[in-house]
């Protein structure tokens, strides 16, 4: 089954006060590129994501982004009390050398930079995070996986139709070729029979025969088809058996238009060319294609 070098994947989930979102999405790309967005502090995982991301994709370039949210507690706080003390002294200086009586009010004080700190991200346990972590990010890259397996299923389809197309064109071509010969042999011995009895000479008919034999070498086409048959199967067995094939098809492709190329340069005639094009058209379309595929 042929995968798809693009595709979306998403999941979230939560457990004990921890949310984590997981994003993946990739965009075709000849090698593997990872790219990887998280919260801070959790950079130590990028190791164990990227091998998680490699089960699941051989190239293209893949974004993960993910997001952790902790709920806050009271433990994820602490009043400072040695700058509040400082803060509360120096208002009071100040409030006795200006005359002023009032208290101030706790509310604005505790808004004070420096006198309720947040728990550092470094003093929280990430390790204890991975599990919920490393859980939502494979369900982001089996849904991510599925989406390109779907997108796979068409390319296949569209991909068959094309090799169908060129095998029944090949048909065609092999059907024709015999005739190709056999018609030059006609053109050749009717010239030289106007030519014969223009200037009443004759010719050893062993003469006809050794350039019509020339011709038949020279537009041989035999080979080239049986090869380009032999692609055909191949690519059909490819995407039929395997996953991570992209590679392998566009070498295919490849080498499917050279064979297809040297038909219409040997056959030497206008029907088999016309075929020769509409094969040709397929090849491109496949070309073109081949690019999705991983």
């Amino acid at each position: 089954m042929l995968l798809s070098m693009t595709g979306f994947g998403e999941s979230h989930a939560q457990l004990n006060g921890l949310a984590v979102t997981v994003e993946v999405r990739a965009v075709n790309n000849r090698y593997f590129k990872l790219n990887i967005r998280g919260a801070e502090g959790y950079a130590c995982f990028e190791p164990q994501i990227e091998a998680l991301v490699r089960n699941h994709a051989k190239r293209g370039t893949i974004n993960v982004n993910y997001r952790v949210h902790r709920e806050a507690s009271g433990d994820d706080f602490r009043l400072n009390s040695a700058v509040l003390k400082s803060y509360l002294q120096q208002l009071r200086t100040v409030s006795s050398d200006l005359g002023i009586a009032e208290t101030p009010h706790w509310d604005s004080l505790l808004q004070l930079p420096g006198v309720i700190e947040e728990k550092n991200s470094e003093a929280i346990d990430v390790d204890a995070d991975w599990p919920l972590l490393e859980k939502v990010l494979n369900e982001a890259l089996t849904r991510f996986t599925q989406m390109r397996r779907e997108e796979g299923k068409a390319m296949a389809a569209d991909l068959s139709s094309n090799c169908q197309e060129i095998a029944s064109q090949l048909a065609e071509v092999e059907q024709l070729a015999p005739q190709v010969v056999e018609n030059y042999r006609s053109r050749i011995t009717e010239r030289l029979n106007k030519l014969l009895e223009e200037f009443d000479v004759t010719t050893d008919p062993a003469s006809v025969i050794r350039e019509v034999g020339v011709f038949a070498d020279r537009t041989d086409i035999s080979e080239e088809i049986v090869r380009l048959k032999s692609h055909l199967d191949q690519y059909a067995s490819i995407m039929e058996n395997e996953d991570s094939a992209g590679r392998k098809l566009e070498f295919l492709t490849q080498e499917m238009f050279r064979e297809t190329n040297t038909i219409g340069s040997k056959a030497n005639d206008s029907e088999i060319a016309r075929r020769v094009v509409e094969m040709k058209t397929c090849i491109e379309r496949i070309r073109e294609q081949i690019q999705n595929v991983e």
